[in-house]
């Protein structure tokens, strides 16, 4: 296990395009244990390779219902539409509101190289979404409706009451 260290803003890497991941090795192996571990070690429900320094087209998501390795993934269909807060281990302290399809289907590789494809809605949807963008050196800040404030991450947010109500 090695926690590795997750670059912030300001550090070039956040906005470059990262490459296809074109060997499935153990190389891959060791970053996806190693992107998955610095991820639960910071509280986070996802993290793109970027974010620990390697231009590498990878990701790993865990909102709550066991760890997704995403490789090479790309999103080929979605709908709908949820506005709600998002936050990002590469921006500490900081939160916004972002509007994302509620749905989307995605066309990834597993760590052995094999295809599979899955859908996701609603937390999923905004996580998968949120880590792809990372894919392509873009960040929630970069398609926020609006910056939360200090008083607003730390309590009641309005738009947090459309997304109660989307839920049910």
């Amino acid at each position: 296990m090695a926690i590795r260290k997750i670059v912030t803003l300001g550090d070039d890497t956040l906005r470059k395009n990262c490459k296809k991941q074109e060997k499935f090795d153990l190389r891959l192996w060791t970053l996806l244990k190693d992107m998955a571990d610095t991820m639960y070690k910071a509280d986070g429900v996802g993290l793109a390779a970027p974010q620990v320094g390697i231009l590498r087209r990878v990701v790993v998501i865990d909102v709550g219902d066991g760890l997704v390795e995403l490789v090479n993934p790309e999103i080929i269909e979605s709908s709908g539409k949820q506005c709600g807060r998002e936050g990002c281990l590469s921006l500490p302290g900081r939160q916004a509101i972002v509007t994302r399809p509620n749905h989307v289907t995605v066309r990834a590789q597993d760590r052995r190289g094999r295809f599979f494809e899955f859908e996701a809605e609603e937390l999923f949807a905004r996580a998968v979404c949120h880590e792809l963008d990372h894919l392509d050196g873009v960040l929630y800040i970069d398609r926020m409706d609006r910056e939360l404030t200090p008083e607003e991450i730390e309590g009641h947010v309005p738009e947090d009451d459309a997304e109660e109500e989307h839920a049910e």
